[in-house]
């Protein structure tokens, strides 16, 4: 039979010339599937046989830069008394949170003057930059995902992921979002429906308004901020893992700075960091603080004071302190877990018992609509409107991100190893913005309902105090007592994971980052964050956190903009050294005993084709 013939009938043998022997394309499709079977055995197997991890240590096996590859991770560390502390960042960073916290505590009134001047400044005169910078992030990310460089892979083309993929979701969705959906679920859509953004020019408390209020919400919860979390873990994890330089922010400008990332440059670049860091958490975790306070005072007719706030942020701040002396498997690992199971069943709970098929409705509806106007929305400045409705809400996110995002990208870039580029990116950004949108589509539309409906006033709760927002909701449904009390220590857990997260990435931006950092160094760092919670709500509660978010976040946004440069001029520095050969390289990483067994098909010739599988390791 000759090929035309072959092929007619449907013949799945091949030729590779009219004197070779046919090959069977049947017994090479099932070696396919064997060898992919045995290419998860070893995702597993590297997954289960890694060292524990305790902090966010790297032990970079790569120097690829000659110039600084006698350079050690915390080679110029100060050890003593319990501490190994890169000198510079260390001082300059402690020092300005310890004269930060003294001022706030001495000039109270004074603080929270200023805090609210600098807010109204930056609100009035830069918020079209917070904006131009976050479509620039999100372009950027889908960039460099779907374009050629998203087959990069974080570790080289031979990596494989250290966690499972539940694993690394769980531990970056608690990272990155856990308190503030606790706090805004139910208050932000209820805020927006009674005050929709002028964009929209709709009546407040109507259909329409509730339209525009989820869309304005997913639009601070949605791609903008997990672009920006992603873009951060990218640069981190590519130049830790693929060229073998320390887990610390300075490296991201090497392209830049060369051999100066270890001088005054990044010792700079570090310090601000840390502050920025520790400003975002400590805005997080004084929100929390708050809200749990207004829970407990529903629940149990305890104080929801100022004062029950800082014994709130002492406890549990020692609860983080334990967490973090633990390590990042024994410690983060597993409470980021508890917090899925606890936010899964919470969640299926409200939107069971609450309005179900307007939830789901609205679920999609408002994803569908967001998708339409984002590009407008995006832009969006009030220049046209003589309106200052941003202040208080796009601007302060854009700055709270920002502050965030030093914390959540080194957090996600140490539990990526061996994802590409277009892995980590596309899974960072869509699957933790579908779960905010279907989380605020249950809280924020069984609130909607409740008020829309007449059942319950939820926005008067909301404006009397907006930590009492999701407890006054609850109210409406059965079992309120239980469920409350879930929502707690569903909130208490998400405060503790964000703390201790928060915790070891300050820790290894002060050691320099050094492999092994002392327990009491993180212990300090710990307290360090409650410390400075404790003292903007003294210096002006609210107010006082947004002011530390969005202030913080200035002049690190430009760090930022500069960092994608940098990243940018290293992924072709890439290419051009793998053009050619990545995906071969890539290929025989996930297949090579298929190769092999191919070529020992191909020489043996199908009289010995058996026996060769037979023998196939």
């Amino acid at each position: 039979m000759d090929d035309a013939d072959a092929t007619a009938s449907g013949d799945s043998r091949i030729r590779r010339s009219p004197d070779d022997t046919d090959v069977d394309l049947t017994e090479a499709t099932q070696a396919l599937h064997e060898w992919e079977a045995e290419e998860h055995r070893l995702r597993d197997e590297a997954i289960h046989n890694r060292k524990p991890f305790e902090g966010l240590q790297i032990d970079p096996d790569i120097d690829f830069y000659p110039e600084v590859a006698d350079r050690e991770p915390g080679d110029k560390n100060i050890v003593r008394w319990g501490f190994d502390i890169h000198p510079q960042v260390t001082f300059w960073s402690a020092g300005f949170l310890l004269v930060f916290i003294g001022w706030t505590l001495i000039f109270q009134d004074t603080a929270s003057d200023v805090f609210g001047e600098i807010l109204s400044f930056i609100n009035e005169k830069l918020g079209w930059l917070y904006v131009i910078d976050f479509n620039i992030f999100l372009f950027m990310a889908l960039y460099f995902a779907f374009s050629r460089y998203g087959k990069i892979r974080l570790g080289g083309p031979y990596a494989r992921p250290e966690f499972s993929t539940g694993a690394w979701y769980a531990m970056l969705i608690s990272a990155g979002i856990g308190i503030g959906l606790m706090f805004w679920g139910v208050a932000e859509p209820i805020y927006h429906l009674a005050s929709p953004p002028p964009l929209f020019e709709v009546d407040p408390s109507t259909g329409q308004a509730a339209k525009a209020a989820v869309a304005t919400t997913f639009l601070h919860w949605g791609v903008h901020a997990w672009a920006l979390y992603g873009l951060v873990a990218l640069a981190l994890g590519f130049f830790a893992y693929n060229r073998g330089l320390p887990l610390t922010f300075r490296s991201i400008f090497y392209p830049i700075l060369g051999p100066r990332i270890y001088g005054n440059w990044g010792n700079a670049i570090d310090t601000l960091t840390v502050v920025a860091t520790l400003f975002g958490l400590a805005t997080s975790l004084g929100l929390g603080a708050q809200q749990a306070a207004a829970g407990l005072n529903k629940l149990y007719d305890l104080p929801d004071g100022t004062g029950f706030q800082i014994l709130l942020i002492a406890g549990i701040t020692g609860l983080a302190t334990i967490s973090v002396v633990a390590g990042l498997d024994a410690g983060v690992k597993r409470l980021s877990q508890l917090n899925i199971y606890l936010a899964g069943a919470f969640l299926l709970f409200v939107a069971l018992v609450g309005p179900t098929l307007f939830i789901l409705s609205l679920f999609v509806q408002s994803t569908g609509y967001y998708v339409q106007i984002i590009p407008e929305f995006g832009f969006w400045n009030e220049a046209f409107t003589g309106s200052n409705w941003q202040a208080g809400w796009t601007i302060f996110y854009w700055g709270w991100w920002i502050s965030w995002s030093p914390f959540v990208g080194m957090f996600i870039a140490r539990i990526s190893k061996g994802r590409s580029v277009r892995e980590l990116l596309t899974g960072v950004i869509f699957l933790p913005s579908a779960l905010c949108f279907l989380w605020f589509s249950v809280f924020g539309g069984a609130a909607i309902d409740l008020q829309l409906s007449g059942e319950r006033d939820v926005a008067t709760a909301v404006n009397d105090n907006v930590a009492t927002a999701l407890f006054d909701m609850l109210e409406a449904f059965p079992l309120t007592e239980v469920v409350s009390l879930i929502g707690v220590l569903l909130l208490v857990s998400f405060f503790v994971t964000s703390s201790d997260s928060g915790s070891l990435v300050v820790d290894h931006l002060t050691s320099g980052g050094k492999l092994d950092s002392p327990k009491p160094q993180r212990v300090f760092w710990a307290i360090m964050e409650g410390a400075v919670a404790v003292v903007l709500l003294l210096g002006g509660g609210l107010s006082a956190l947004q002011t530390a978010a969005v202030s913080t976040g200035l002049p690190f946004a430009l760090i930022l903009l500069i960092m994608l440069w940098s990243l940018k001029k290293a992924f072709n520095e890439e290419l051009d050294l793998l053009e050619g050969h990545y995906d071969e390289a890539l290929f025989r990483s996930r297949h090579s005993g298929l190769i092999e067994e191919m070529k020992s098909r191909l020489e043996a010739g199908p009289t010995e084709a058996s026996e060769v599988r037979q023998e196939a390791p």
